[in-house]
């Protein structure tokens, strides 16, 4: 995240920077934003913000997003930290933890809960938790109001369960800094709840280890990387490795912190006046193994609570901004070259030609086979190229607008099969993704429409060789569309800002066996609609206004569904509506 003394990216450049210096004038802080369902009643565009409106504060934050389910029976809470965060830059909080004596384990399930309160004056920051060297939290703020607000995240922990039946050291980086102008001190509180297993609640199922791709154990082990920078760990696998898959965080930060409306380098050149971000939007992040390209992501396009425009996001925060959802890369296909008991590489590469850094880290989740001392394999296939096809286009408009069109794709496969104690497993991993982007940049800049399309899927094909061949597909899409406008007024230190935001993350999980009808076994989709306004004449503001709405509909762990829905206006909740299903019946 930035720092007050380095100037906020927007969509306006100069829009976002101009509305938080008057916003900190003001004392009016941002929050967080959302949407609806598209076939809901609050899945219409939020309502208009009121005229003359100043809004100061606001309630607390909230978000669609389900709860953690939490088993009944016997659970064992413990508390990993309690910490003001004031300025704390370079100064994380370390601790230690330890599994509770009277919850010794095996556990159905382990859950995080991260609670904060801040009041005053405040930047959103970026936030991470490590347990072990492994990154199991990525999260960020709220900004608050003057009264104070409260919020609360959960987290689920059990697929970190081979770290957590040990004592481990704990690492949270909340970078702050807090002055004269910039006030909020984040109060947090951090919990880990073991919950046991029994008859009724089965010991949950895991990967056997868990190795961190991090850069400590002792310290924040996210790797803040520029362009043309890569972060390698080099890692002993054990000598009867079967599976690997890595789990990566990535955000942006800085002019990639709105990478979504970034122009080209050449555009950026020849307008330098207007303040625009380069790089272009097309964001991709790679994965190599020994140094060969084993995987690709393209990142959700995440929104802090202070993005865009700062009444936005009051009390219901963008997407993926306070439980930030990892990516996965299945790495199987490389598994058996791993085997021989030697340091191998993993390395994790930002995005080709940012114009800024992004923050990285991620964690494998490794099974073995317990009857074998040692398996051993090869990679049969890998088609990844060394850089996906991007199309950029610029075009002048009837209108004095320039139009900025960027589409891509990328289409590969890597195979591999490792020899183990039931035979030649050969696994194969197929990905397709799409993308297309168009920007119309107005008025010098000031005033600039982006439509994104972010979408594809990944199959992971497993093949024992008895001719009963499994496939797990997931499948992502995430539609973006952002409005945001700069008015200069006449009188000096006067402005009008206004955005608007449409963004949704639609997610599919489905298997088969043997060529037969997909399954779905689980989906999610979450939408959000938000649209805010601050103007100041002469110094004082005269308009600080913003609504938003959020629907989420998605499938839970026992075969039902869970669909919440939130509407905001003027700072506060006019619509909390939850219904839940079990029993299987399913949502869709």
């Amino acid at each position: 995240m930035l720092t007050p003394s380095f100037p906020r990216r927007s969509l306006g450049r100069a829009v976002t920077a101009l509305a938080l210096a008057a916003a900190a004038a003001l004392g009016v802080p941002t929050a967080a934003s959302a949407t609806t369902h598209a076939a809901s009643s609050a899945a219409a565009a939020p309502a208009a913000p009121r005229a003359g409106r100043v809004e100061t504060n606001y309630g607390d934050p909230v978000t669609a997003l389900p709860p953690i389910s939490r088993p009944s029976g016997k659970h064992c809470t413990v508390t990993a930290m309690q910490h003001d965060f004031a300025n704390s830059y370079g100064q994380p909080f370390t601790g230690t933890l330890t599994p509770p004596a009277d919850c010794p384990g095996p556990w159905s399930k382990v859950v995080l809960d991260w609670s904060g309160s801040v009041a005053g004056r405040q930047y959103d920051r970026l936030a991470g938790v490590w347990i072990g060297g492994a990154e199991v939290l990525r999260t960020s703020t709220p900004e608050p109001d003057p009264a104070g607000i409260s919020w609360h995240v959960d987290q689920d922990l059990t697929a970190f369960t081979p770290l957590l039946r040990t004592q481990q050291p704990v690492v949270v980086d909340l970078g702050n800094i807090v002055n004269s102008t910039y006030t909020g001190v984040y109060h947090m509180t951090m919990t880990v709840t073991y919950y046991q297993a029994d008859r009724d609640n089965a010991p949950a199922a895991t990967a056997d280890q868990v190795l961190p791709v991090s850069q400590s154990t002792t310290a924040p082990g996210w790797w803040t990387l520029g362009k043309g920078q890569s972060a390698t760990a080099n890692l002993v696998f054990p000598r009867n490795l079967t599976g690997a898959r890595l789990q990566v965080y990535a955000r942006g930060g800085g002019c990639e912190e709105f990478w979504y409306s970034n122009v080209p380098d050449d555009y950026a050149a020849a307008h330098p006046d207007y303040g625009m971000c380069g790089g272009g939007t097309y964001r991709e992040v790679q994965v190599l193994v020994d140094g060969r390209l084993a995987g690709t992501v393209q990142p959700f396009p995440v929104i802090y609570t202070g993005g865009i425009s700062p009444l936005m996001w009051r009390p219901i925060p963008s997407i993926d901004a306070f439980r930030t959802q990892p990516y996965d890369v299945d790495l199987t296909p490389f598994a058996g070259t791993l085997t021989d008991g030697r340091p191998h590489s993993v390395t994790l590469l930002p995005p080709a030609g940012i114009s800024d850094s992004w923050t990285l880290d991620g964690s494998l989740f490794l099974t073995t086979d317990p009857l074998r001392a040692q398996t051993s394999g090869a990679v049969t296939t890998d088609t990844i190229a060394a850089a996906p096809q991007v199309n950029t286009t610029e075009q002048k408009q009837s209108d004095g607008s320039d139009l900025i069109t960027v589409t891509a794709g990328r289409d590969w496969t890597v195979a591999g099969y490792v020899d183990t104690s039931h035979g030649r497993i050969t696994t194969t991993v197929e990905h397709h993704g799409e993308y297309r982007n168009t920007d119309t940049l107005a008025n010098r800049g000031q005033n600039q429409v982006t439509s994104q399309r972010d979408s594809g899927w990944n199959v992971v094909s497993t093949d024992d060789g008895h001719g009963q061949p499994q496939q797990h597909r997931t499948t992502w899409s995430y539609p973006l569309d952002v409005t945001s406008s700069y008015t200069p007024g006449s009188g000096s230190d006067s402005f009008l800002v206004t955005g608007q935001v449409s963004v949704a993350r639609e997610l599919t999980d489905q298997t088969r066996h043997s060529q037969g009808a997909w399954q779905q076994q689980a989906f999610t989709d979450d939408r959000l609609n938000s649209q805010g306004v601050l103007e100041r004449q002469n110094g004082t503001v005269v308009q600080a206004d913003g609504s938003s709405n959020e629907h989420y509909l998605g499938s839970t762990a026992d075969g039902g569904c869970y669909d919440h829905e939130l509407a905001s206006d003027h700072g506060y909740l006019t619509l909390d509506r939850v219904s839940s299903s079990t029993n299987g019946k399913a949502c869709r």
